[in-house]
């Protein structure tokens, strides 16, 4: 498969961190309410999605300056 759009510092942290946290991306998503696609579109830098980034930065406690 080929990555449309490569993956931000962001997306990198969020990865480890739920690896870290032994959990995949679509159960952080249910989990939390968040969609899957707008996660995506996070980690890429696709759109801003500010809301959904900011409380994922904070779930996650990673830093709030990465990639704004």
């Amino acid at each position: 498969m080929v990555r449309k759009r490569p993956i931000s510092e962001l997306g990198w942290a969020i990865k480890k961190r739920l690896a870290e946290l032994q959990m995949d991306q679509r159960e952080f998503c249910r989990r939390y309410h968040i969609p899957e696609n707008r996660l995506g579109d996070i980690m890429t830098n696709a759109r801003k999605a500010t809301k959904h980034r900011n409380r994922i930065v904070e779930i996650l406690d990673l830093e709030r300056n990465r990639d704004s």
